[in-house]
């Protein structure tokens, strides 16, 4: 009994030990980091591509979501932590980066019937006004999507996640994650809408973005 108890105090020990040890690392990973948003720092900041995601969803035909994404875009953010209405985004999307894991379906998707890139080879979304605060690190705005030539209206939830010095690129970075849902034949993108293949496009961002000085 009593060798039962050592033991198990030994590895309590070893599994506090252990967790002060990540906590410590995490620390020298990311010194400074902050959660609050008004202890982040404001300022412009530039998209780190290596560390950025932005994926779409649609319902096919009732029986599943299917998912893809965009690989090549870029943004640009304007923070303002004290005044989080000053705030602006700008994403700029080079649709031929189409990537739903089916070679021969993203060169249907990049022709004249879905996303026509040739005339049409970027999406921009940028933030034209603050909404409200949903809690206090999620934030939604209104914007503009202008997509195949037509621009449309769509609303941004954007909750940050935190801002520290990243020890890898020695640059103070800022991440955060976004979701909208927005229609696509709002923008002529209606192509086997009457069939079941849904409407309603569901977008994900998750990124990262460094202080532009």
């Amino acid at each position: 009994m009593i060798k039962n108890i050592q033991s198990q105090c030994r590895t309590l020990a070893l599994v506090l030990g252990s967790a002060t040890l990540l906590v410590g690392c995490d620390r020298l990973v990311s010194p400074n980091f902050e959660t609050e948003v008004t202890e982040l720092r404001g300022g412009g900041y530039t998209l780190d591509k290596d560390h950025a995601a932005l994926i779409f969803k649609i319902n096919h035909l009732g029986f599943s979501t299917f998912i893809g994404r965009f690989g090549d875009f870029d943004a640009s953010l304007e923070f303002d932590p004290e005044n989080i209405e000053n705030s602006s985004v700008e994403v700029i999307v080079n649709t031929a980066s189409i990537d739903v894991n089916l070679d021969e379906f993203e060169e249907d998707l990049r022709g004249d019937s879905w996303f026509d890139v040739e005339n049409y080879p970027q999406a921009v979304f940028r933030t034209t006004n603050f909404v409200e605060a949903v809690d206090e690190d999620t934030f939604i705005f209104e914007g503009d999507l202008t997509l195949l030539g037509e621009t449309s209206p769509l609303t941004l939830e954007v909750n940050f996640h935190g801002g520290g010095r990243n020890f890898l690129t020695r640059r103070y970075t800022l991440g955060f994650s976004a979701n909208t849902t927005f229609q696509r034949s709002n923008h002529g993108l209606d192509n086997m809408v009457s069939f079941g293949v849904g409407d309603d496009i569901e977008l994900e961002i998750h990124v990262e973005f460094q202080d532009a000085d």
